[in-house]
């Protein structure tokens, strides 16, 4: 059935939907009308779930970890400052292995105070064990949740999942998505069944103390869940084709997609909302005969490598545009683009924009400076490039820095 749904509405019925046990979150802008809806929906009997009201987000983590670890699919919602307060317990929940699916309605990070988006907020857990979902519209933000649960529960892989999607731009927006047919939802995710729960008949211990000689083999199993993820993610992907007719990115195991990379010399990688509009500007330069790609990215840990090095083996440059805010060297994206790129030997100007901070518009012009910018360093050596840290803020207003700072 299709419907006209805002964005945090559509992703209260996705998780309506996957029918969790227990949902605990805490309010947060612009997260908080995701909560808000699936609380309504628990007090009007549309979903028997058990909504747990907590005093904080490090306390609605903890909450379910707790529910998950006792065999419950949960679910749970925040953003920027939240993600933060809940960051320790998420480690946590990765160590211990609990496939928590959250959503998170992007937002940047104090100081200065923004309510507004960027990835500066999830890039900051990439190292924490996560399998982290990007959305470019509000259909693939709904879909995403349902692909994090089957995922995430996966008994080869059990690790928290987060559904990531632009706040305001994507929550707060309408967009005509189709909703599931409760039959296609049990075909593609049955309840889950736990491989160890917690449970007084059957004593176990969870989340203890260890030893140096055993707490980085604990670790390494991670590490080993996260990169096996790849292949669970192409399954997933691949099946909610078969059960729901909709594709994101099958030829490249879902962790990508491309948009007129076949002939490209210069592509352009991204996530997000703002591959629309990139997308947009790139048909302008292919009308003009300019062979310009993009390479979405759908999934940024585990990070794509093998995809994206296919994706780019022929370009002679790219400009990477990512919402997050660096600290003393290039943004995540670009590094993780060059790692891929260069570990097989293939050495092309990687440029890094930042764009859209804190919600700033990401204008056509500001896209076709960053293409104008990649296009003049195509088939130069790196070498010949540097980085100096500034030169590729997108767009920045100097005229207002004060001197001194």
């Amino acid at each position: 059935m299709d419907k006209m749904l805002t964005g945090y509405d559509a992703v209260a019925e996705a998780v309506k939907s996957c029918d969790p046990d227990v949902i605990s979150a805490y309010p947060i802008t612009p997260q908080t009308d995701i909560v808000e809806k699936l609380s309504e929906m628990v007090a009007d009997g549309e979903l028997t779930s058990e909504f747990i009201k907590v005093d904080s987000e490090f306390n609605a983590a903890s909450t379910c970890i707790g529910a998950s670890a006792a065999g419950a699919r949960v679910f749970s919602a925040t953003c920027s400052q939240g993600l933060k307060l809940m960051s320790e317990v998420l480690f946590t929940a990765s160590g211990m292995r609990l496939p928590l699916v959250m959503a998170i309605a992007n937002r940047s990070l104090s100081s200065p105070l923004s309510i507004w988006s960027d990835y500066t907020d999830t890039f900051a857990e990439k190292d924490g064990g996560m399998i982290q979902f990007y959305a470019e519209d509000v259909q693939e933000a709904m879909d995403n949740i349902l692909m994090a649960y089957k995922v995430a529960e996966d008994r080869e892989i059990l690790l928290p999942a987060l559904s990531c999607l632009d706040g305001f731009i994507l929550t707060h927006v309408q967009e005509p998505v189709e909703l599931y047919d409760e039959e296609d939802m049990k075909q593609f995710l049955p309840d889950r069944v736990p491989k160890y729960t917690l449970d007084p008949s059957n004593p176990v211990t969870m989340g203890a103390y260890t030893r140096p000689e055993y707490w980085a083999e604990c670790k390494y199993m991670v590490q080993k869940a996260l990169m096996k993820s790849k292949d669970k993610i192409g399954e997933a992907v691949e099946e909610f084709a078969d059960v729901f007719d909709r594709e994101y990115g099958l030829e490249n195991n879902g962790l990508i997609s491309t948009y007129k990379m076949e002939d490209a010399e210069v592509a352009i990688v991204s996530l997000g909302s703002v591959v629309g509009t990139i997308k947009n500007v790139i048909d302008e330069y292919r009308d003009k005969g300019e062979k310009v790609g993009l390479v979405k990215l759908r999934v940024y840990r585990p990070f794509p490598v093998h995809e994206i090095n296919k994706a780019l083996e022929d370009v002679e440059a790219v400009g990477v545009m990512e919402k997050h805010v660096p600290s003393g060297h290039q943004a995540g994206v670009a590094i993780d683009t060059k790692s891929a790129l260069y570990s097989t030997g293939k050495r092309i100007p990687v440029l890094d924009f930042l764009v859209g901070l804190a919600g700033r518009d990401v204008a056509r012009d500001n896209i076709r400076n960053v293409i104008e910018k990649t296009k003049d360093v195509k088939g130069k050596d790196p070498k010949e490039i540097g980085f100096d840290g500034e030169e590729h803020w997108e767009p920045l207003r100097t005229e207002i820095l004060p001197e001194g700072i």
